[in-house]
């Protein structure tokens, strides 16, 4: 494994890295030759400063994961990234004391104009009427994101006695209230705040939301935080805003631009202006070194992903727990794929028992890179894999059942439909973590997802055993295990068809499979290599 840190961490983090077999590129050893390096990186760990862009992902022939040290992503391509199959980490909770205390920090210094008193005490002035503040408790605040630091951030407002309201589609009223939060509309969060936090990563929705009007819609005399992201506020509507009175004051310790240089910004008395320290503590640092250092190697050495951005995160449990199900679904769908005709069009997955009632994106991931990798030049991963569906316009749905399904416990299910066929096969993990196969096109059969498979689809007449062993003996090819299942006709107990998917010890030669269709009863027969 190759290993690329190419901004400054901390040592802890470095030390992590430090495995046998792995190479590790520190920042002092990339010295502007990243691209270089990424050519053989498995993985990339940047802060905010490198600009992880569609161009710098064109050297990336290998890579696997990127590493955010730090929250926003804003420095990296995720759209490439995700093309390529890179998963994207950061730590979004590991510096989340630490802004949240720069932004109460920021609120007290407002409301007690302590960056004008120290000001004026450095200039040899004693004017202590000039600077009467008021109070935050009893004030409101409105914490616009209650993710990890809008949380940190309501939980201390609280004990210094604030009420605390806030906006954020993805909590529930419930958990707000368990923090003593309110949760409101937007309109209703301008209107009622008196001290207003930001907390709201960047999208296209959230860029410049703090406008001359949304400004208008606060109270007068409200004083703005932004220690997210520079680009939310409109800075040029911010300092009328504040020229005007409509706004008491702000504290930004994010800008739409930086490093700020030349700003008018600059030359307000009622605004608090940070140079982009609100994480930048040594505990903080140093957690969110180790935190992504971390991250990256249960990735690279056990498939663990934690905190992405582009693919569903899982927990260490989760993920072993999920491992085997993964492994069924890619083998269930590469199986599929080779058994198959025609050009794929839709995909179904259903899940039945236990597995129906957890996280399936990586299952359901896993089952596309089966199908897709059977045909496709561009590798699908786990990543990649439904982006990848979904450039090609297919069609991929998921049902679930969480109810007992017997003695195979959880089952999978995939049908695919193509432009001149329709299949549909099941799987489970029996016996510990054997992936077997259930049922194939209406027919239950169970037979282990090895490397090396024979699937054939036979008349059900007698010899059929014998002729395929003949054939297989006479090539020197040894059956691991044969498996059969056949089909009643009619409901009267007569067998119409059969299968038949025999585990080998090697590759099925072209020939072989030649001499197999020889066999009158045989109508099909192919050869499945699974991984």
């Amino acid at each position: 494994m190759k290993v690329v840190v190419a901004e400054k961490i901390s040592h802890s983090a470095i030390d992590l890295l430090r495995e046998p077999r792995w190479t590790l590129i520190t920042p002092e050893q990339v010295d502007g030759k990243l691209p270089a390096h990424l050519e053989s990186a498995d993985a990339l760990i940047v802060r905010s400063a490198v600009q992880v862009d569609e161009a710098l992902l064109e050297h990336a022939k290998k890579l696997r994961v990127i590493g955010r040290a730090g929250v926003g992503v804003d420095n990296i391509d995720l759209d490439a990234a995700t093309r390529k199959g890179i998963a994207v980490m950061n730590t979004p909770g590991a510096n989340a004391v630490a802004v949240a205390e720069h932004a109460l920090a920021m609120m007290l210094a407002m409301a007690r104009h302590l960056c004008r008193a120290d000001a004026l005490m450095h200039a040899g002035k004693w004017e202590k009427k000039s600077l009467q503040g008021s109070e935050l408790r009893g004030k409101t605040l409105g914490v616009l994101g209650l993710g990890r630091i809008g949380m940190e951030v309501a939980r201390r407002a609280r004990a210094i006695g604030m009420e605390l309201v806030a906006h954020d589609p993805f909590v529930s009223a419930a958990v707000a209230k368990e923090y003593g939060v309110r949760m409101v509309e937007l309109e209703d969060l301008y209107a009622e705040s008196d001290y207003l936090s930001l907390h709201v990563g960047l999208t296209p929705q959230t860029t410049g939301m703090i406008n001359t009007q949304t400004i208008s819609k606060m109270k007068r005399g409200a004083r703005l935080v932004n220690c997210a992201r520079g680009e939310l506020v409109r800075e040029a509507d911010l300092v009328q805003a504040l020229k005007q009175g409509q706004l008491a004051g702000a504290a930004l310790d994010v800008f739409e631009a930086e490093p700020l240089k030349s700003s008018p910004l600059q030359t307000l008395e009622n605004v608090i202006l940070t140079p982009h320290i609100a994480g930048s503590t040594h505990e903080a640092q140093e957690a969110v070194g180790y935190q992504i250092a971390l991250q990256v190697k249960e990735y690279l050495k056990h498939g663990v992903i934690q905190n992405a951005v582009n693919v569903p995160s899982v927990s260490h449990d989760e993920y072993l727990e999920l491992q085997p199900y993964i492994v069924l679904a890619e083998r269930l769908g590469a199986f599929l794929a080779q058994a198959s005709e025609g050009t794929i069009e839709e995909i179904v997955l259903s899940y039945s028992g236990h597995i129906a009632e957890g996280k399936t994106e990586l299952v359901r991931n896993a089952a596309i890179k089966g199908i897709l990798n059977e045909g496709l030049e561009e590798k699908a991963n786990l990543v990649n894999a439904a982006t990848i569906a979904s450039s090609r316009g297919l069609q991929v749905h998921e049902t679930r059942k969480p109810k007992s399904t017997g003695g195979a416990g959880s089952v999978i299910s995939v049908a695919l439909k193509t432009t001149g066929e329709e299949h549909l096969i099941k799987g489970a993990v029996l016996h510990g973590h054997a992936p077997r196969l259930l049922h194939f096109d209406g027919i239950d059969v169970e037979a282990p997802l090895e490397r090396n498979l024979i699937y054939m689809r036979n008349r059900d007449v007698p010899g059929v055993i014998g002729k395929v062993g003949t054939i297989l003996g006479n090539h020197k090819i040894n059956i691991a295990d044969f498996s059969l299942g056949r089909r009643a006709a009619n409901g009267k107990g007569k067998s119409r068809d059969a299968i038949a998917v025999v585990h080998v010890d090697g590759r099925v030669p072209d020939e072989v499979l030649a001499e197999l269709r020889q066999v009158p009863a045989i109508e099909q027969a192919k050869a499945i290599r699974l991984f």
